[in-house]
């Protein structure tokens, strides 16, 4: 497959510096206003309380005498009198005498007495203390309510230690339904599925394995490249044997408090073990896992400490029998050796990437809850997405249905699926993206020729669609797919895809005797691949079988150090590289120009179409004398029988 990358300028996304200290400042003020405004609202209501007018007992019993006055309400020694004229005032009465005994000691006869009501309220219940105690108890409600609020927004900074040594896994119940995933939920993996069955069993029924002395691997550690499902596997696991199934990720131990990550480790396994039988699952365990001694920070390095304590908890004084730990990484290589010796890790279970077989299954499981069309082929699907993860399988399942729904259609058909390979491949087509008439002829001749030079040379895999048509960064597109399923390649086919990386530069060097920026990423994919052959594989004649490329730089005690090999070496090493793209170089020009008519009919052809499909891009290499490679095989066959 041919990508044709194009400079793009990303611009990083900035921290924003301070946001919990703001947002705790933000906290206070808030907190002081609320109590600001309470406090005044406080007070307003008990100034307009007090702004009622006070009369003498004296004028009052003068008021009674002349009649004035329509009602007298008596509230211990409280008086609120209601005039005649609605006038509304208040006044006290001595203490210990009755109202009537003070009005007829200032003279107030009983003809007045009775024409006035005179209504009396005992002050008593819990309305009456409430009254009382209000003023004092309000602003201590307040002081406290304060205190409490700051409180609560300090334990949600996460300024509280009282919680950092917590663990913060996440529990998966055996009895939730809605979250169980079983080995049916997974596809593929069989190998796996088959050591793994050896956990689930003994979980279920240990008894068997205890009596005859077998001792079932305390860790279990599952490898594999990024989607091919070790986290849905390891719930698999947990589901089967229908245990709790407590998740977390490696870098979640370790904070920026020294000790905290062994405390939490400390915790995890002690909520483990009260729930037992159960499984621990660390994803991304190499975040914790390194080997140590690098030289940074030593001993008191708190993410040594913390894998110092899973090593104590998995194989310490106590017994866990009854607690399984697993852990998932894509660096079984970073892994420090005390992690993954017999006692702790010591089953290691790989998770290839999926045969045709099992994109197929894969593609069934994610196609349950989507509407197909009858013309949807799993297995044509399956064909077409070799090196496909579980999890690219997924999203081109999703961005089928995503296609279909953005039509307005309610099933989802064979086309949706086709371009949603291509996307998950490379990205969304850019429309927008228009080329001037010079550049799209441009890149017709140079994806004619990667095309061209797969389809002639013997051990390139067959061409099945060419495209002009911008698509993620790539300006262009051929997508060639292998006849079957490969586990090995040999040094003939590395050297036919080299040439056929490079027949796009070669293509742009005939045509137009100059060369772009488009065969970019093609000249980085071809000096891999030959240093690859050269370093790796033992595929140099000069240099011999000899394996110089150990994964790049390493850092030992803190320094950096290059490659264990001279420099005389290195210099055989780059000539022997030059040497191999200039054999493919020379490979791809020969097969331009003998073919010089068909490669002219696809460059035309897609410079009209823009995309030309398998059966049309055959179409016009059979009209000039070259057999596709499927046919090839076939009339081999034919041959041989």
């Amino acid at each position: 497959m041919d990508f044709n990358f194009l400079g793009q300028n990303s611009e990083p996304n900035k921290m924003k510096k301070g946001n919990s200290r703001s947002k705790f400042s933000g906290n206070i003020a808030g907190a002081l206003l609320i109590f600001m405004l309470i406090t005044g609202l406080y007070l307003v209501v008990s100034d307009t309380a007090k702004e009622m007018p006070e009369v003498a007992i004296s004028d009052l019993a003068k008021s009674v005498s002349a009649g004035e006055v329509a009602k007298i309400l008596v509230e211990g020694e409280k008086l609120t009198i209601t005039y005649k004229n609605k006038e509304i005032k208040q006044s006290k009465k001595e203490t210990g005498s009755s109202l009537s005994q003070t009005l007829f000691n200032y003279g107030v006869g009983p003809e007045a007495l009775s024409s006035t009501a005179i209504e009396v309220k005992n002050e008593s219940g819990f309305g009456f203390w409430l009254l009382n105690i209000l003023p004092f108890l309000l602003p201590i409600l307040f002081i406290v309510f304060f205190f409490w609020y700051l409180s609560r927004q300090v334990k949600g900074a996460g300024i509280q230690a009282m919680t950092f040594g917590q663990s913060k896994a996440r529990i998966t119940d055996p009895n939730d339904k809605n979250n169980k995933v079983t080995f049916k939920d997974v596809a593929g993996c069989r190998e796996a599925k088959e050591e793994l069955k050896e956990i689930v069993d003994f979980l279920k029924s240990p008894k068997k394995f205890l009596d005859i002395g077998a001792r079932i691997p305390k860790g279990v550690i599952l490898t594999g490249a990024p989607g091919t499902g070790k986290t849905m596997l390891a719930r698999a696991v947990a589901g089967e044997a229908n245990v709790p199934f407590f998740h977390l990720s490696g870098s979640e131990f370790v904070e920026m408090f020294v000790g905290v990550g062994a405390s939490r480790v400390r915790d995890l396994f002690k909520m483990a073990k009260k729930a037992a039988p159960a499984i621990i699952f660390v994803d991304e365990i190499d975040a914790i896992g390194r080997t140590r001694g690098g030289g940074f920070g030593g001993g008191n390095d708190e993410r040594e400490q913390t894998l110092n304590q899973i090593l104590v908890e998995m194989d310490g004084f106590e017994p866990n029998e009854k607690v399984i730990v697993m852990a998932a990484t894509n660096r079984p290589d970073v892994l420090d050796p005390a992690l993954i010796r017999p006692g702790r890790f010591d089953r290691k279970v790989l998770l290839d990437m999926p045969d045709r077989k099992d994109r197929e299954e894969i593609l069934k499981i994610h196609a349950v809850k989507k509407p197909l069309a009858e013309d949807i082929n799993l297995t044509l699907i399956a064909e077409r997405t070799p090196g496909f993860s579980g999890a690219d399988l997924y999203s081109l399942m999703n961005e089928g249905a995503i296609l279909a729904a953005r039509e307005n259609r309610k099933k989802v058909f064979q086309f949706d699926l086709i371009r949603a390979i291509e996307k998950v491949m490379l990205g969304p087509e850019r429309k927008s993206h228009l080329l001037s008439k010079k550049e799209k002829e441009i890149t017709a001749y140079h994806e004619a020729g990667h095309a061209l030079v797969a389809s002639v040379l013997p051990y390139a895999d067959p061409v099945h669609k060419v495209s002009i048509i911008a698509r993620g960064s790539a300006g262009g597109y051929t997508l060639k797919l292998p006849i079957e399923e490969k586990r090995l390649q040999s040094k003939k086919e590395f050297i036919d895809d080299i040439a056929m990386s490079l027949g796009g530069y070669v293509a742009e060097k005939m045509i137009f005797g100059d060369i772009t920026t488009g065969p970019s990423s093609d000249l980085q994919v071809a000096t891999n691949l030959a240093r690859a052959m050269v370093t790796r594989f033992g595929m140099s004649d000069v240099i011999g079988p000899v394996a110089l490329d150990r994964g790049g730089r390493r850092v030992e005690w803190g320094e950096v150090r290059e490659e264990g090999y001279s420099e005389i070496v290195s210099a055989k090493v780059d000539a022997e590289v030059l040497k191999i793209i200039n054999n493919g170089i020379a490979s791809a020009g020969s097969v331009l120009k003998e073919h010089r008519k068909a490669f002219d009919a696809i460059a035309q052809k897609l410079v009209e179409v823009e995309t030309l499909e398998q059966e049309e891009y055959e179409k016009i290499i059979i009209a000039h004398g070259i057999i596709p490679k499927k046919r090839e095989e076939k009339a081999k066959l034919e041959v041989a029988s």
